[in-house]
């Protein structure tokens, strides 16, 4: 279901904890737990995702999350209607800067807990394919992270 990598940064029990619970939820929250779903988290430093940044979207800054979906929303939709798990398939890759994690949750005033969650879950909703470039697109992708958050009993 998912495979957790430590990029330039200290292995943390806790971190995979959080995951787990997270993933499973969204996982529960999308109907996909009997897929065979992939997906690759990297927690990092803001230097690592900033070179990662560049790389990718030519943006020369560090960034809290970074998503690589591997299906447009459509096509993804289409496998997980035909339950078309045949064989495992890479969702997609998920990086998260540990240090843009932290002074987000001290700026927003919540646990870096909260904060890390929230990451997992948008990171995960950008590789399902959703957005929020529309303000339309931004308002269901947001209520798709908050209940996933409020099962969890996360608050802010």
């Amino acid at each position: 279901m998912y495979e957790i990598i430590y990029k330039d940064v200290e292995i943390n029990p806790k971190y995979d904890e959080v995951i787990k619970r997270v993933i499973e939820q969204c996982y529960k929250e999308e109907n996909i737990e009997d897929s065979k779903l992939i997906i690759t988290i990297t927690l990092t430093n803001s230097e690592n995702i900033k070179k990662i940044n560049k790389q990718y979207r030519n943006i020369d800054r560090p960034t809290d999350v970074l998503s690589f979906p591997m299906f447009e929303k459509e096509e993804l939709k289409s496998k997980i209607a035909a339950k078309d798990y045949k064989h495992e398939d890479v969702l997609g890759d998920i990086v998260i800067s540990l240090e843009k994690v932290k002074e987000q949750a001290e700026e927003y005033g919540h646990s870096f807990e909260r904060e890390l969650s929230y990451m997992i879950v948008h990171g995960f909703y950008h590789l399902m394919g959703y957005d929020h470039i529309e303000e339309a697109d931004k308002v269901e992708m947001r209520a798709k992270e908050e209940a996933v958050l409020e099962k969890l009993n996360i608050k802010r």
